[in-house]
């Protein structure tokens, strides 16, 4: 899967050899499951809850990633030691938090992209737990991903996950901005 590393850079981000090859297991199970190539990735939209988004789901992810890594700089400039964001977890679970798209989209035949079936019954974060869940991603990953959209608003969301939930929707936010 050298594309996908090529494709999403940020993968490189994530310090710990095992963590970084458990997220890219991830990836490739899902692109398997939803039927997807290293190069449709690119065509996907970010979202399907918005109309005429011009940033594509691979877009979104590394942005979100990016935004994430600048904010947890940020805190560790502005509060040294007294910063609470682990690095690794911020960084896999901002790779994965979306990765439930994969099997929550399919691609018709002439190219556009849909909801499945699987969106009348599981969103993104809860697929996205099962996927990470199955290859063994430890449970603060599991948590930014099960936690970073609206299904999380009622749970205590740790350090990761409120970086990743912000910088999440502001990407939302000014993407959907007419």
């Amino acid at each position: 899967m050298e594309d996908l590393k090529e494709l999403i850079p940020e993968l490189n981000q994530i310090h710990d050899d095992e963590l970084r090859a458990k997220v890219l297991a991830v990836w490739e199970e899902g692109m398997e499951l939803g039927g997807w190539t290293v190069d449709e990735l690119g065509e996907i939209p970010f979202t399907l809850l918005a109309d005429d988004v011009e940033v594509t789901f691979i877009e979104h992810v590394r942005t979100v990633c990016r935004m994430c890594i600048a904010m947890e700089q940020v805190m560790a400039d502005a509060y040294g030691d007294r910063s609470r964001i682990d690095h690794d977890t911020l960084v896999a679970g901002a790779l994965l938090a979306d990765v439930g798209k994969l099997i929550e989209y399919r691609r018709e035949p002439d190219g556009t992209t849909v909801f499945s079936d699987m969106y009348h019954y599981l969103r993104h974060p809860f697929t996205g737990v099962a996927l990470a869940y199955k290859h063994g991603l430890p449970e603060p990953v599991l948590h930014v991903i099960a936690t970073h959209a609206w299904e999380g608003d009622k749970f205590k969301r740790r350090p990761e996950s409120i970086v990743f939930h912000h910088a999440d929707f502001t990407d939302f936010d000014l993407a959907r901005f007419k």
